[in-house]
């Protein structure tokens, strides 16, 4: 549901950088292999009762899988909604086209621009990847959250400490990461994102599965701005808000 609109009186230009789980920890949690090297067959179930694995690994199935436990975590803050309504837990496909770049003013074709932001206050959100392509790509562009004013004094949120609050985009400090199919990202609850951004060759598409909770209350499941041209001076053109792909990220990739 859209509720604000935001106006850039600047251009806004970032270059995206791979997706890392120290870097995108503000805004929640990557899911990978935290240690591709270690497989049950090099991995003693000893060593992994002695935490010699991250994120709370145990050793499962008779010793032939190693369970991270901690790898990322789902909240349902429904309880928490104005409406009172109850969330329950959803699992949805987004397929996802691949974006064609673009040019921020006449240079070369290398990133997207960035026109919506969304969060969803109440609620996690996971995007799962379904490829064995570890060569596609997607960005993950995220926001913190300003200190609230009575701009948005409406927007239901959780009061609960920990959480980004109900105050809008901090569009000046937004950051942009280049993600791999062999990797996942949940967005923390309240989290300001933008849509997700697949990328790769014309037509190409990469298909996620969501998981998440919602109870259908529109301004309670999710709340969008939009980023607008705030400029007054039209002859230097419009101000946008940009993300650069890097080169080695985008070849092959639909341009215009």
């Amino acid at each position: 549901m859209l509720v604000r609109t935001v106006p850039s009186t600047e251009p806004l230009a970032i270059t995206a950088a791979p997706l890392t789980r120290d870097a995108f920890a503000p805004f929640g949690d990557v899911i990978a292999n935290p240690r591709p090297a270690s497989k049950p067959s090099n991995t003693a179930p000893e060593a992994i009762a002695r935490g010699e694995l991250p994120c709370g690994a145990i050793s499962a199935n008779q010793g032939t899988a190693i369970q991270y436990k901690a790898i990322a975590s789902m909240r349902d803050l429904y309880g928490l909604a104005p409406s009172g309504k109850a969330g329950t837990a959803r699992m949805t496909m987004f397929v996802c086209g691949a974006r064609t770049l673009v040019s921020a003013g006449g240079g070369e074709a290398d990133g997207v621009q960035i026109k919506v932001l969304e969060r969803h206050p109440f609620t996690s959100q996971t995007f799962i990847p379904l490829t064995a392509d570890g060569a596609k790509r997607y960005l993950v562009v995220v926001a913190p959250t300003l200190d609230p004013t009575g701009e948005d004094e409406g927007l239901p949120a959780p009061d609960e400490t920990g959480l980004p609050g109900r105050g809008l985009p901090d569009v000046r400090r937004l950051k942009a990461f280049v993600a791999t199919g062999e990797q996942a990202v949940t967005y923390s609850a309240g989290t300001w994102h933008a849509p997700m951004i697949a990328l790769g060759p014309l037509h190409s598409t990469i298909d996620f599965v969501v998981v998440q909770f919602a109870n259908d209350v529109p301004l309670e499941d999710c709340q969008e701005v939009a980023l607008e041209d705030g400029s007054k001076e039209e002859e230097e053109g419009p101000a946008r808000v940009w993300v650069r792909v890097p080169e080695k990220d985008r070849r092959g990739f639909a341009r215009l």
